[in-house]
């Protein structure tokens, strides 16, 4: 007789699942905070000029952006003139009436007072095209305009 016996089956145990609803929350909760929403793609060159007295906005939230600015080079296609980009694609001055109704349709009626237009113009883009679109604002009542410029001082 021998002294060793073999037991009957070799067995795995079962793999414990419990953790896992809590490795899935953690990894969700991880992508959450480290994922960046960006709002639009710029297709327009956007070398702002610079200013030495700046303030930041209060609320993002109630800030349109109006870009203005000769197209960049992937979008070399739509030619060397300056254009207007409103969200993501390339406008012309009369549909800023409609983008200004728009983004106002978003909003709750208390905001909409609140609302400020922000231009975002390269300073390469000719002034006749900005003077276009503050009286296409002026036009629909938009008359909270904020000028977007970087930090610094351009005297040269």
């Amino acid at each position: 007789m021998s002294k060793f016996k073999k037991k009957g089956g070799n067995e795995l145990p079962a793999i414990s699942t419990a953790s896992l609803p809590d490795i899935v929350f953690m990894l969700l909760f991880f992508f959450m905070v480290a994922t960046v929403m960006r709002d639009n793609s710029l297709k327009i060159k956007n070398n702002l000029p610079a200013a030495s007295e700046v303030e930041k906005l209060d609320k993002k939230n109630l800030v349109m952006f109006i870009y203005a600015g000769s197209p960049s080079e992937a979008y070399a296609s739509a030619g060397t003139e300056a254009k207007i980009q409103l969200n993501d694609k390339f406008a012309d001055v009369k549909d800023i009436a409609s983008f200004i109704a728009s983004e106002r349709a978003t909003k709750r009626e208390e905001e909409i007072p609140q609302l400020t237009t922000a231009l975002k113009v390269d300073k390469e883009t000719n002034m006749g095209l900005v003077s276009d679109i503050e009286q296409e604002l002026r036009k629909v009542n938009a008359l909270k305009i904020n000028y977007t410029t970087k930090k610094g001082s351009d005297m040269r």
